[in-house]
């Protein structure tokens, strides 16, 4: 089994999400209590899509994400990096495109709006990343960043750090195909941006007006920017 590190070099966060695929659906939804369910559909309202749009779905994995924002009418394209992530979902029936989100193979002004859901945190150069989606999305385009974030209320965020510490490993290791990548997914999380900082650093990559929605007491934030017209 493998574990990328916080420098995440492309090739081992790729290697890490190839042997995580099999099982990853799943272990999402235990380890998240269920709630990765409604932070999917909260993500396809907030982009409020309209039939006929073309979105892009980066970081989509298994494509689970992609098949929600579809209910919008919108043709959507799942893309990821990892190739053992893509063909995990591969009975999904939405376009999947291998890709690297620091050098995306689409073309300038392609989507509509251009979303990615706790993604963005195993990008090597998040930044770049966020400039890679603002060059592929059209002008007066969205975005939506599900990622995960530091929760609002202290109590509820001491019992978090825990959660990440102690149960979230020894559970990863019940129902994941590769339960290293878990204790990677704890590190990430604790040296992830938080709110404002994520939302500045949007507004600074080619896109404007970012703010954000607190989803389960701020364990996710929505992050949501139009690329300026």
């Amino acid at each position: 089994m493998s574990k990328a590190d916080l420098d995440k070099k492309p090739f081992d966060v790729a290697r890490m999400f190839d042997a995580v695929g099999a099982k990853y659906d799943i272990t999402n939804t235990v380890l998240s209590f269920g709630q990765d369910r409604r932070w999917r559909r909260m993500t396809r309202e907030r982009l409020g899509l309209k039939p006929g749009e073309k979105v892009l779905d980066l970081a989509a994995g298994t494509a689970v994400s992609t098949v929600e924002l579809s209910k919008s009418g919108a043709w959507c394209v799942a893309c990821d990096f990892s190739q053992g992530m893509l063909a995990a979902g591969a009975e999904r029936d939405v376009p999947k495109v291998a890709g690297d989100g620091m050098n995306l193979p689409f073309a300038d002004n392609s989507f509509d709006a251009v979303t990615i859901s706790y993604g963005l945190r195993n990008i090597q150069d998040f930044e770049l990343g966020l400039r890679e989606m603002a060059r592929v999305t059209k002008p007066g385009g969205r975005l939506a960043v599900a990622e995960f974030s530091k929760p609002v209320v202290p109590v509820f965020g001491t019992l978090y750090k825990e959660y990440l510490t102690r149960l979230l490993p020894p559970v990863a290791k019940l129902v994941s195909s590769n339960p290293e990548a878990y204790i990677y997914l704890a590190e990430s999380i604790r040296a992830w941006p938080e709110q404002e900082e994520l939302a500045a650093a949007i507004n600074r990559n080619g896109w404007s007006g970012a703010g954000w929605q607190n989803l389960t007491l701020g364990i996710v934030a929505l992050h949501s920017a139009i690329k300026p017209a």
